[in-house]
């Protein structure tokens, strides 16, 4: 382990977790069940996890107070179920929670859990998510993942890449930043934590959007690391 840093922050959703196959899964049951609705469970991940980051804006513009990720989940749920054939409103509450909870239930990437165990034996492990504490917690004990601690946007207050997010998150750690390397399968993730002062890592994620993505496919700066998956970061980090 370079001795410079000692702790290691992920992103999770599409870093560590794979979200579009656990919640196509999941929207795939629940539209089954809706017999009249429009079958794509795929489409149903893809146009749900598109008012993500418009839904953060709006906080981080200071338009609306904090809400956590599960409240913003919820609303856009609300919000694509018109455009697959279903009024929200006609659906028991039970079914809009246990769907709007799917992302508590996401599973790791292959190499996920393993290559954070090997770099856990060398230093601190914890989330920089966007997910809400009880959101990381539940996925966590799910997926089998062992953070050291869950942190991010709640603890923070500030969604990324606000730089509150980083920086608040270092003080909770009571590390400066430098001594911090933020994993993450997304360039402006980690330009934003560059921008604050920590170390980088980019690991290649190329199907978090499914097979046609075109984002982050490469590092597109010279971050300090990069790696094809979590074991291979171990590996170069000596672990």
């Amino acid at each position: 382990m370079n001795q410079s840093v000692q702790a290691l922050l992920f992103d999770v959703f599409g870093t560590v977790v794979d979200w579009r196959e656990g919640v196509a899964r999941d929207a795939s049951a629940f539209l089954q069940r809706h017999p009249g609705a429009r079958q794509d469970p795929y489409a149903f991940a893809d146009a749900w996890r598109g008012r993500y980051s418009p839904s953060m804006e709006v906080v981080r513009a200071g338009r609306r107070p904090f809400a956590k990720l599960d409240q913003l989940h919820r609303e856009n749920l609300e919000a694509t179920l018109p455009a697959f054939g279903i009024d929200p409103a006609s659906v028991p509450e039970n079914e809009l929670q246990w769907l709007n909870r799917a992302w508590h239930r996401l599973d790791p990437w292959p190499d996920s859990v393993a290559g954070l165990a090997r770099l856990k034996a060398r230093c601190i492990v914890a989330t920089l998510s966007n997910g809400n504490t009880s959101l990381l917690l539940n996925m966590a004990k799910y997926a089998g993942l062992p953070w050291d601690a869950i942190l991010g946007a709640e603890a923070a207050q500030a969604y990324k890449p606000m730089p509150q997010a980083y920086l608040r998150t270092a003080e909770l750690l009571d590390l400066p930043p430098e001594r911090i390397c933020l994993v993450a399968a997304h360039n402006g993730d980690l330009a934003a934590a560059r921008q604050c002062g920590l170390k980088t890592a980019f690991v290649a994620r190329p199907r978090e959007f499914g097979p046609e993505q075109q984002t982050d496919l490469v590092a597109e700066q010279d971050w300090d690391w990069v790696a094809e998956d979590l074991v291979e970061l171990a590996g170069t980090f000596g672990c």
